[in-house]
């Protein structure tokens, strides 16, 4: 007679415990919160941001995107975009504000122009600036 009620305190213990794991199992394997999608708008990852080609207004390539530098408050101070050389040989760094740059982001393009609705990039296509590369290459050299 002794162990009926303490096998009945026992399960009344051990529930709540199998309720709790139960939901705690439930909740993390939920489609609904398992992968909920983050926009992309305005973010870019800054390590997607090297290599990034830069153009002029003439849509000519003068350089790319080979380093982004911080401040110490972790605001982002410009990016050095490489300019001339062929294969990193005689290329010519120097450090542009982003405001100097404007990046379009152009991923999703199909041949027909039209935008795949779905897709989220978290880099730019391509940065423009208003300088010729002459110009970027008489600007004082980036050194580290």
């Amino acid at each position: 007679m002794r162990i009926i009620p303490t096998v009945i305190l026992a399960c009344t213990l051990a529930s709540p415990m199998a309720v709790a794991q139960t939901n705690t199992q439930t909740n993390t394997t939920s489609p609904s919160t398992a992968a909920a999608p983050v926009s992309a708008s305005g973010q870019w990852r800054a390590s997607k941001l090297v290599g990034v080609n830069i153009y002029n207004k003439q849509n000519e390539k003068i350089g790319d995107v080979s380093d982004v530098i911080l401040d110490s408050s972790g605001k982002v101070a410009g990016v050095v975009v490489g300019v001339g050389g062929f294969l990193g040989m005689g290329e010519h760094d120097v450090l542009m504000p982003m405001d100097k740059i404007h990046f379009a982001n152009e991923s999703g393009k199909t041949t027909t122009g039209s935008t795949s609705s779905g897709s989220k990039q978290w880099y730019p296509d391509r940065g423009t600036v208003d300088a010729t590369k002459d110009q970027l290459k008489a600007m004082q050299q980036f050194k580290y």
